[in-house]
């Protein structure tokens, strides 16, 4: 059983805004910790993304959260129910998609989804039917409801799994890669999905590497590395809470460089490139202090020629990358 850690603030106040609550969460394999006393919160009703390096703890927070997986300490609460203790109240309500899906191969997928819904004690034998065509019609799999599952490629499984989480209507959807295998348009297609899902007040949980992703899909960030959740809430607030830089279009891209550097700014690349070569762009990073219109200023009295000048705030990239130190080829 999940015991809430000694003297952890606030580990008996619940909030019912949040689908997700956990506090000091702790989950060792051995005497590694692998999810070290995280305190997660995902608002009801948001798209939240949950970033992390390869063996940052992502996964098995999932596990842990479905009771797949049992917590050495600390305290999870689900929908605003105490986990592990209410998982039968609480996984009718959660749809779930984890570590890829997995079928039989010998039947077609509109059979998968009929046995997967006859195993749950709370779906309508009467309505079955209706159900399971809704579900492949909604991830875009009606052609293909009769073929056998065998002969699906890879991004037709991940979005057969996306029907049977979504085989009832749910508060909590948890999508382990959701995107994974498919192509531009099926992960445009579940994007938009994700997003009509939360509009009709389903909360969506997903983990994902796809950084640009996450930026177009959700509302809401929380970001592991080596166990520990470094940074989570919205996901303005994350990019913003980065270091902001000035971008500088100009043919002069040296002299603009020159004014930048006496100003405090560091020069530095520009999408790829180096803003001394031939690109006319020209990045500067340490806007701490230093007005739009002072750099703008100081740039047209050095005679430097702008056709363009922007300030915009850290990418999820370069947070991620500033938070963790690593990539997501990184394992540890």
């Amino acid at each position: 059983m999940i015991e809430p850690l000694p003297g952890h603030a606030g580990s008996g106040a619940l909030n019912a805004s949040l689908a997700i609550e956990t506090h000091g969460l702790v989950k060792r394999f051995g005497r590694r910790p692998a999810v070290d006393g995280i305190d997660l919160a995902v608002p009801r009703g948001s798209v939240f993304g949950f970033l992390g390096p390869n063996g940052s703890g992502k996964t098995t927070t999932i596990r842990v959260l479905l009771g797949l997986a049992s917590a050495n300490s600390g305290q999870v609460r689900i929908l605003g129910r105490e986990m592990p203790q209410a998982l039968a109240l609480v996984l009718p309500d959660v749809g779930a998609l984890v570590e890829g899906p997995g079928f039989y191969p010998f039947l077609s997928g509109t059979a998968n989804l009929m046995r997967l819904d006859a195993a749950d004690r709370h779906a309508s034998a009467s309505s079955r039917r209706q159900r399971v065509h809704d579900a492949l019609e909604r991830v875009g799999l009606s052609h293909a409801a009769g073929k056998k599952v065998r002969a699906y490629s890879l991004g037709m499984k991940q979005r057969l799994g996306l029907a049977n989480a979504m085989l009832r209507p749910r508060e909590l959807l948890v999508l382990d890669e959701p995107t994974n295998g498919l192509d531009p348009q099926g992960t445009r297609e579940v994007r938009g999905l994700v997003r009509s899902l939360a509009a009709g007040g389903t909360t969506v949980f997903v983990s994902s590497h796809l950084l640009a992703e996450v930026e177009q899909m959700c509302t809401h960030v929380g970001v592991m590395s080596a166990g520990r959740l470094v940074a989570q809430g919205p996901l303005e607030e994350l990019r913003s809470a980065g270091q902001a830089h000035v971008l500088v279009r100009t043919p002069d891209v040296d002299r603009a460089a020159r004014v930048l550097a006496r100003l405090g700014l560091v020069p530095g690349e520009a999408h790829g490139s180096s803003p001394f070569q031939s690109t006319g762009t020209v990045l500067g990073t340490g806007l701490d202090g230093v007005e739009p219109e002072a750099i703008v200023a100081a740039l047209v009295a050095e005679g430097v020629r702008v056709r363009g000048f922007s300030v915009e705030n850290a990418s999820l990239e370069e947070r991620f990358v500033s938070l963790t130190g690593e990539g997501f080829d990184v394992v540890g």
